[in-house]
Parts: structure tokens; C-alpha cells; sequence
């Protein structure tokens, strides 16, 4: 069993791979790399930044997350199933930090900001129970699912690349959802969905040009 120290080290280590451009590596391969670049006109390239800017900084609350749930979960299963959704989750902050470069973009400016956010949040829910915390998780994925099928057909067209980064990261979120509750996770009821998708929309908003 690590200790608080060591946990704080590797948290906080985990913190700087989100933030800071081009630390984090994947282990899989973006799935645009086999894919031709797409040409696209100003409006539409600004549009689709815009639009994987959202998921990217998703990705960054995601590892803030699962970090906060990590560093206070009960159960060592729990910890580790934690542990290991957010290194599933590391490939798809690359892959789409890589889409926005590619474009001519960048990650959101707000990102320290959500990154502490959503890391309270993490630790707060695992300090009150295991349950609860895997319910946050399985919500928290249902709300990127509902997000991803959007932006799937909202970016152009013939933005091939874009869409198969996210088309594999819903499955991969799709996935995560499942296992969350499988788990044991508490499962959300329609008000608190209903609340969950207004706060979303405060990121989204945001995030798609800042």
C-alpha cells in the first residue's frame, strides 16, 4: 500500500502530464493517423478545433476525475479500477491535443481551472462512498457519450480524421460507463442527469473558443 506522500507525488505528476502540451503519451495510436487530412476552409477548420477543444478539455476533467476519486477511494478494487480507466483515458487526451495541433489550434486556456474543479469533485465523492463515486463515473461518461454523437455530426464533413478519434473514444467511454456500474456504481436519476447536462454546458460553452 503506497503512501499519502507517494500518492500525492504520483497525482501531482499526473496533474503536470494533463496540463502541460505534448507530456502525456499514449499507448495506442490516434486512430486519424491513417487518414488523409482533410481540406478544409477557415470557418470550418475554426469550427473544428473548436469542437475538439471541448473533448479535449473533457479529457483533462476526466484525468482530474478519476485522480481525486483515486486518492480517496475505500476499496483497493475500486482504486485500481480508477487507476485504470484513467490510463485508458491518457490516449484520448493525446489523441485529441494532436487532432487540435494538427488543425492549427491549442488546449483550452481554462484547463488548470476545470483540471482542480473536477479533481474536488473526484475526492468528494470518494470520500462519501465506493458507490457513489462509480456512479459519478458512469454519469459523468453518459454525459461525454451524449457530447461525442453530437460533435460527430457537427464537425464538416469531410473531417474523416476528427470523427474517428471520437468515434473510438465513445466506445472506449461506452465502455467505461458499463464497467462503472458493473462495479457497483449507483446509477443517477433523471433530475440529477438533467443538472449534470446544464453544468456540461458551462464547459462547453466555454471551451470551444477560450
Amino acid at each position: 500500500m503506497i503512501s499519502f506522500l507517494d500518492n500525492a507525488v504520483l497525482q501531482f505528476d499526473r496533474a503536470l502530464q494533463t496540463l502541460i502540451p505534448h507530456a502525456a503519451k499514449a499507448q495506442r495510436p490516434s486512430p486519424a493517423n491513417a487518414l488523409k487530412e482533410a481540406e478544409l476552409n477557415t470557418h470550418e477548420r475554426k469550427h473544428a478545433a473548436g469542437l475538439m477543444r471541448i473533448n479535449h478539455t473533457g479529457e483533462v476533467c476526466a484525468q482530474a476525475l478519476y485522480a481525486g476519486q483515486a486518492t480517496t477511494a475505500k476499496l483497493p478494487a475500486v482504486r485500481e479500477e480508477m487507476q485504470h480507466s484513467a490510463d485508458e483515458e491518457i490516449d484520448h487526451l493525446v489523441w485529441c491535443e494532436q487532432r487540435l495541433y494538427d488543425l492549427g489550434s491549442r488546449p483550452s486556456l481554462l484547463n488548470p481551472l476545470f483540471y482542480s474543479a473536477s479533481f474536488i469533485i473526484g475526492a468528494g465523492a470518494g470520500l462519501i462512498s465506493d458507490k457513489l463515486s462509480l456512479g459519478f463515473v458512469a454519469a459523468t461518461e453518459d454525459q461525454v457519450c451524449l457530447h461525442l454523437g453530437k460533435h460527430m455530426t457537427q464537425l464538416p464533413a469531410q473531417d474523416e480524421k476528427s470523427k474517428a478519434v471520437l468515434a473510438q473514444m465513445y466506445i472506449d467511454e461506452a465502455k467505461h460507463k458499463a464497467m462503472a456500474l458493473d462495479a457497483g456504481g449507483y446509477e443517477f436519476p433523471p433530475p440529477i442527469m438533467a443538472i449534470m447536462t446544464q453544468v456540461s454546458k458551462i464547459m462547453t460553452t466555454s471551451t470551444y473558443r477560450i
